[in-house]
């Protein structure tokens, strides 16, 4: 007796998707490459090239890629807690790591520029040492973990889940320590969905906007973004330069994409393997 599927026949399904795709993701990206070339090439790499337009992509790329690595320390700490231990308020701290997920950016922002600016009240009681948060590059890499974290919680949480604790009772009953087996027990098994999270979590801080544009300060050649750039490219009248742009960020987004998906496959591999 053949398959009964509940989902309509392949051909409607697939005819489908790929209409809804071509609406939603393929009409509109390539809209904004015909754009792109439509001013020329000298004029397209004369926009990407610019000395300010540069500083940006260190702002934009460097600051993601240092907030990226600093939440795969901190996330798989927290995936940690969450999975191996039972103790008060940790459903309410679960729920708390979705919180930049659900978060309107802009309202972290200004929650985050609230707290850190020199007259408020992180900021005041560093501001007598000379510590500046807001306005800075400082602000920009909190603004940047703030938002990055869960990406790396929430991909290494179930592969912790599914890792059995004999495991390393094992190790510790052939006599290795605590180090000795995170570093060749733990670590190998988390290594795949690590790199696939802080790939994830830099490829949201790269395009960053809402949560960074208020805590930046948004100075040239010092915390502006270049999703920033690209807003005042808009409101200048310069569709092709904003264009040129957005195409910039939108290969590098492919890129961490194509590389977190590489990663998850490693990741798929490795527990077919298991």
């Amino acid at each position: 007796m053949p398959r009964r599927h509940t989902i309509p026949g392949f051909r409607l399904t697939l005819g489908y998707t790929l209409f809804y795709l071509g609406l939603v993701v393929l009409v509109p990206l390539s809209a904004l490459v015909l754009k792109t070339h439509s001013g020329g090439w000298d004029h397209f790499w004369q926009t990407v090239t610019d000395p300010r337009v540069v500083a940006s992509y260190r702002v934009s790329f460097g600051l993601s890629l240092l907030a990226a690595l600093l939440n795969g320390v901190f996330g798989v700490a927290a995936a940690w807690a969450l999975v191996r231990y039972r103790f008060p308020g940790r459903r309410l701290l679960d729920g708390i790591v979705d919180l930049p997920f659900a978060l309107p950016t802009a309202v972290a922002g200004i929650a985050l520029t609230a707290i850190y600016a020199p007259n408020e009240w992180i900021g005041g009681l560093l501001s007598p040492f000379g510590i500046k948060i807001a306005f800075t590059q400082a602000g920009i890499f909190i603004a940047l973990v703030f938002i990055g974290l869960p990406f790396v919680v929430r991909t290494v949480q179930p592969v912790i889940a599914d890792l059995s604790a004999e495991l390393e009772e094992a190790a510790a009953c052939l006599g290795a320590n605590r180090w000795q087996t995170f570093r060749r027990v733990v670590f190998p098994a988390l290594l795949p969905s690590i790199l696939t999270g802080i790939t994830l979590a830099y490829g949201r801080a790269v395009g960053e906007f809402g949560s960074v544009v208020f805590i930046a300060g948004n100075i040239p050649f010092q915390t502006e973004i270049t999703p920033l750039l690209i807003i005042s490219k808009l409101e200048q009248y310069d569709y092709t330069g904003a264009a040129a742009l957005g195409f910039v960020m939108l290969c590098a987004s492919l890129a961490i994409l194509a590389l977190s998906n590489g990663f998850q496959a490693w990741s798929n591999r490795r527990k077919g393997i298991a």
